[in-house]
């Protein structure tokens, strides 16, 4: 129960175990189509271009900034925890120029200061942003941040790792250009894939470039000759079949299950686990407004000592939970409730053991 990997379905373990075959295999072919048609409900977009890309969340970060930034590129980035700050260092591996937007960990990015940004910036030409804070538990109002963008004419670069499948995640209704996800968090699948989507715009700025991007393996232009449709594929690289197996049945039971009863039972499992927190005296980091429900930060109490009390978690209730990174390091834990975790079960005992290792 820390911010990732959740828990893994037995269901989907068991689609993991299926005999792998060729990348190029037409059944194979098939379930890629079923992948991509699957991802775009999850992502709630029509994006052509919306694909799973072999490798963790960091890659699916690069992809979209490898092929959407060119040397000198202005980027406006918001930065309220560690993430954010990674998108700065892929600003400035691609050549780009980073326009850093800073708010306190713990509360979402302010529209007002990227309005800002972009009033001292007019040459600004992306917007990029964490959807939700996995360092902090605090979501960012993505559809604000995405119309000052717009209004600006800047596309737009979206985390929503932790996101995704737990919390709304609309990128069409919200002007999103680029997104990128991971499979370890509210999918419930196994790390290293990397659900993107790219929108038309972003598409075009692509094929406009002036310069080749910079990764050859995650260059669009020739991933996509691979993740094309039926009958027009070229081999570009060995597929991670099993994990692909993996995050199709995670997809499917995601479907089955449907986007909004996925949201409001992770909400539901988070009102559960806030109130017993509380009961216990933790308080939270991030104002109820921003918080997120399936990554719970909260303050660790007076005279508790961090590791020795996530050592006793582990060893004694077998329970892993997340410590704090970066500024908050040793000073709060954090508590996931992602896909197959958000549930009744995993709350109850995760209280019972959290009280006590707190006394």
């Amino acid at each position: 129960m820390g911010p990732g990997p959740s828990d893994v379905p037995q269901r989907i373990l068991e689609a993991m175990a299926r005999p792998t075959i060729g990348h190029l295999d037409p059944a194979f072919s098939t379930m890629m189509e079923e992948t991509k048609a699957l991802l775009r409900y999850a992502f709630q977009t029509e994006n052509k271009l919306t694909f799973p890309v072999s490798g963790p969340g960091s890659v699916g970060m690069e992809m979209c900034f490898v092929n959407l930034v060119e040397p000198g590129d202005k980027v406006i980035v918001c930065v309220n925890g560690v993430f954010g700050g990674r998108m700065v260092e892929n600003v400035k591996r691609t050549g780009g120029i980073a326009v850093v937007v800073e708010d306190a960990w713990g509360t979402p990015a302010d529209p007002a200061k990227v309005a800002a940004a972009f009033a001292a910036n007019p040459d600004a030409k992306l917007l990029a942003f964490v959807h939700a804070e996995t360092s902090t538990g605090a979501q960012s109002d993505a559809a604000a941040l995405a119309a000052v963008a717009g209004r600006h004419g800047a596309l737009t670069i979206m985390d929503c790792v932790t996101s995704l499948a737990g919390t709304p995640v609309l990128v069409d209704e919200w002007g999103i250009d680029a997104a990128y996800s991971g499979s370890q968090k509210c999918l419930s699948c196994t790390p290293g894939i990397a659900p993107v989507t790219f929108g038309e715009r972003a598409v075009a700025k692509v094929r406009a470039r002036k310069t080749p991007v910079q990764s050859w393996f995650m260059d669009l232009n020739l991933v996509l000759g691979y993740w094309s449709g039926e009958g027009k594929r070229t081999y570009h690289h060995t597929a991670p079949i099993n994990p692909l197996y993996g995050l199709h049945e995670a997809l499917r039971m995601l479907a089955e299950e449907g986007l909004e009863a996925a949201w409001a039972r992770h909400r539901a499992m988070h009102e559960k686990l806030r109130d017993g927190l509380e009961t216990l005296g933790l308080g939270f980091v991030v104002a109820e407004a921003a918080r997120l429900p399936q990554l719970n930060s909260v303050y660790i109490p007076a005279g508790v000592d961090d590791g020795a009390a996530r050592s006793r978690l582990i060893n004694e209730f077998n329970l892993e939970i997340g410590a704090g990174l970066g500024a908050l390091s040793g000073k709060i834990w954090r508590i996931g409730l992602m896909g197959y975790s958000a549930r009744q079960g995993n709350v109850d005992y995760c209280l019972k053991a959290v009280k006590a290792v707190v006394g």
